[in-house]
Formats: C-alpha cells, sequence, structure tokens
C-alpha cells in the first residue's frame, strides 16, 4: 500500500560504521575499563533500586566517561567506546535485577551468600543476552524508525561526538557536584534542611487522596533524563493511584469490617500508603502484564520470522554462502542459533542445580521453576526490549515485570497442586 510505504521503519538501517571497515571493537582495556565503570555504576543502581523502586540506565554516563579517559590515555576509536559503555551498563543492569529480585528471599529466611548471588546474577544476564540475538532484527532491523531508542540514540550520538572530538566529562561531573550541593542544601541526612526532601498533603476534603512527591536529586536527574513525555505519562500513573483509585477504594472498603485479600486488615483501618501496598501495586502489574501481552502480540509475526530465518541458516548456513566465496558482513555477524538453543539449556541446568543443591532442596517443582524462568524470562526480553525502544531504559517497568512474573509462577503452581 503507498501510504504504507512511507513508514519510517522502511528507511534502511545504515550503521555509522560501515560493514567493511575493520577497527579495535573487543580490546582488553575495553572490557576492563567497561566492567570497573559497571561496578561503580551497578552501586548506584542497586541504592536507586532499594530506595526508589526504579533505576536509571548508565549508557549514557559511561559513554562520555569512556571518550574522555580513553582521550586522556590516548587514541580509541568508536566502537571500542562503544564497548565500554555495553560492557558497564550490561553490569549495571544486572545489580538493578539483583536489587529487586533477591531481598524478597532474605525477607522470607533464605540465606544467600556470595557464591549463590552470583551464579544467579550470572544465569539471569547470560540469559538476556542469548535472548537478545532472536530479537535483534525484528526489534532494531525491521522496526528502525518506528521505535526511536531514545537512550540509545543519545548514547550513539555521544560516541559520535566525541569521535570527533567534542565531547567533555567536565558536564558529568558538574552534574555529580549540583546533586552534591542539592542534597546539602535539602539536608536530608545532616545538612541546613532548607526543604523537605518528601513534602505531603493530605487534604481533609478529600479523604484518602495524598499528594506527595520525593524531590531529590536522583529523581531530578530520572525526569531530566526521560524527558517530559515519558514523565508526564509516569506522572499521570501517580496522579491516577493516589488521587483516583485509593480514594475509591478507601470510599468503598471502608464499609467492610473485614479484610481483603491481600491486605492483612481493614480497610478502614490502613493508610493511603497501606491501601499502595496492597492493592494498587498489583493493578500496575496487571497492567504491566497485559501491555506486555499487546506489546507480545504485535510483535510475534516478526519474532516467528526471525526464528524461521535463523533455522534455515542451520541447514542452508552463512558458512556455505562463505564456503561459495560470500562473506558475512561485520554488522550481522549474529550469535548461531545452535548456540543460542545450547546456551540457555544450559543456564537451564544451572538454575535447576543452584535450586535443587542450594537454594530451595528436595522441592518437587525446582525443574519446573527453571524452566518458567526462561519461559518468562523470554517474555519480558520481549517486552523490555520493545519498551526501552519507546521510552527508554530507564523508564522499563522492572519491578512490575518482577511481580507479574512471580503472580504467573504463583497461579501455576496453585492449578497445579504444588502450593
Amino acid at each position: 500500500m503507498p501510504a504504507q510505504s512511507e513508514k519510517p521503519e522502511t528507511a534502511a538501517f545504515r550503521p555509522y560504521v560501515a560493514a567493511e571497515v575493520r577497527m579495535a571493537e573487543s580490546t582488553s582495556r575495553a572490557v576492563a575499563l567497561g566492567a570497573v565503570l559497571g561496578v561503580i555504576f551497578g552501586a548506584v543502581s542497586v541504592y536507586l533500586a532499594l530506595k526508589a523502586g526504579l533505576t536509571v540506565s548508565a549508557s549514557i554516563p559511561v559513554a562520555v566517561l569512556s571518550v574522555s579517559i580513553f582521550k586522556w590515555m590516548g587514541k580509541s576509536t568508536i566502537l571500542e567506546n562503544n564497548m565500554v559503555q555495553t560492557v558497564g551498563s550490561a553490569g549495571e543492569s544486572i545489580a538493578a535485577g539483583v536489587a529487586f529480585t533477591l531481598p524478597a528471599l532474605i525477607f522470607l529466611g533464605f540465606q544467600l551468600d556470595y557464591w549463590n548471588i552470583f551464579l544467579l546474577a550470572a544465569a539471569g544476564g547470560m540469559l538476556g543476552v542469548l535472548f537478545v540475538v532472536p530479537l535483534r532484527p525484528p526489534l532494531v532491523v525491521k522496526e528502525h524508525g518506528n521505535l526511536l531508542f531514545p537512550e540509545g540514540k543519545a548514547c550513539a550520538d555521544v560516541l559520535i561526538t566525541g569521535e570527533k572530538g567534542g565531547i567533555q566529562a567536565g558536564k558529568v561531573f558538574g552534574g555529580a557536584g549540583l546533586g552534591l550541593i542539592y542534597k546539602f542544601l535539602m539536608g536530608e541526612t545532616g545538612g541546613l534542611s532548607f526543604w523537605k526532601a518528601q513534602p505531603e498533603w493530605h487534604p481533609s476534603w478529600y479523604p484518602g487522596a495524598t499528594v506527595a512527591g520525593e524531590i531529590t536529586p536522583e529523581y531530578l536527574g530520572v525526569g531530566y533524563i526521560i524527558g517530559a513525555k515519558v514523565a508526564g505519562t509516569m506522572f499521570a500513573g501517580g496522579v491516577i493511584s493516589w488521587l483516583v483509585l485509593i480514594p475509591l477504594i478507601k470510599f468503598f472498603g471502608s464499609q467492610l469490617p473485614e479484610a481483603i485479600y491481600p491486605g492483612t486488615v481493614p480497610i478502614s483501618k490502613m493508610a493511603p500508603l497501606d491501601v499502595w501496598r496492597a492493592y494498587i501495586r498489583y493493578i500496575g502489574a496487571g497492567a504491566v502484564t497485559m501491555a506486555g501481552l499487546i506489546t507480545l502480540a504485535r510483535t510475534l509475526p516478526t519474532i516467528v520470522s526471525s526464528f524461521r530465518a535463523a533455522f534455515k541458516e542451520l541447514t542452508q548456513s552463512k558458512r556455505a554462502g562463505a564456503a561459495a566465496g560470500e562473506q558475512v558482513e561485520r554488522t550481522e555477524s549474529d550469535l548461531p542459533l545452535t548456540a543460542v538453543l545450547i546456551g540457555t539449556l544450559v543456564m537451564v541446568v544451572v538454575i535447576w542445580a543452584l535450586l535443587a543443591f542450594h537454594v530451595n532442596p528436595g522441592a518437587s517443582g525446582n525443574l519446573v521453576s527453571a524452566v518458567l524462568i526462561v519461559i518468562f524470562g523470554f517474555f519480558f526480553s520481549t517486552v523490555s526490549a520493545r519498551i526501552v525502544g519507546l521510552i527508554g531504559a530507564s523508564s522499563n517497568p522492572i519491578s512490575g515485570m518482577t511481580i507479574a512474573t512471580l503472580m504467573g509462577t504463583c497461579l501455576i503452581f496453585v492449578a497445579v497442586g504444588w502450593t
């Protein structure tokens, strides 16, 4: 159709570094610097995840620091800098995933040592990498121009600017300095206390409603990164929760003398925050799950076509083309599907062994749990990839996906009589 031919996604994707260009990329110094920055920003992500329930992508600051550090050390390539931000961002993302999940096990009484945490995080990170391989063609190549990947584009702009000699790390350190001054003036844990970190207002004429905010440097930075449109969407969700749903629940539920599951006390005795914890979070998790199902339904045709193409390569592989004098372009050289499948099976075994011998010995559902981890992992990898393409990694509702996964697993276990 003529109208469809003008869609942005039909524009050919052309990488900044041409496929035929050969330059340094996966060097030891790039991997080492990425690992160091990943540890630093991983600690920041864990702090934000535990304190605020959200994280901020480290790609942009890692890219800025990489360009600046390599410029100080000597000449580097744009692909080396890209490798640094990739490694650094991966470390930060895995740390955030750990912060969203493992504290629940600690609260339930499980003793988690360093190696258990390391193996769980490594297995989850490896599965994420493996799942991204078949998702790259449908979500990055075929959706080019449709999915904007705002933070990824900003990161690419930083790397390109650095390649041309126009990037400085001063803005990153300047932002850190402003955050320090702001925190000192706010005085949350000492300082001058010029204003409250968490102002609240409970209007007496609107029972159950709360107008509040946590005006901290990390949140101001998050808002600056994600922009007004995404911040407005998140603000709208807060308005619906705190000024519509919670007052409605308080109004209709206050007449009931008994607690309504999952609440443990009657609604009449709940504060607005208790209502949010008992009910609103699960409503949000359901919304995330439904959005994920819609997203999966929309992307399923391209995912299936990607898998078909990958299976075709098993019998009519790129190696055959190379033997005939045809060479695979650097930008099209993906991990073979056989490696993806074998790696996924290995991760299932690793997760099962960890559950069976360390976390939950003797339980009958350990193998099923390992398989469910892979199924839910692929589903939410697809959802996450599309969300990141639409609104950026910092706005990816990881905690909501975690709750949705937990609810889905519990429903399956209840259905088969395991709990």
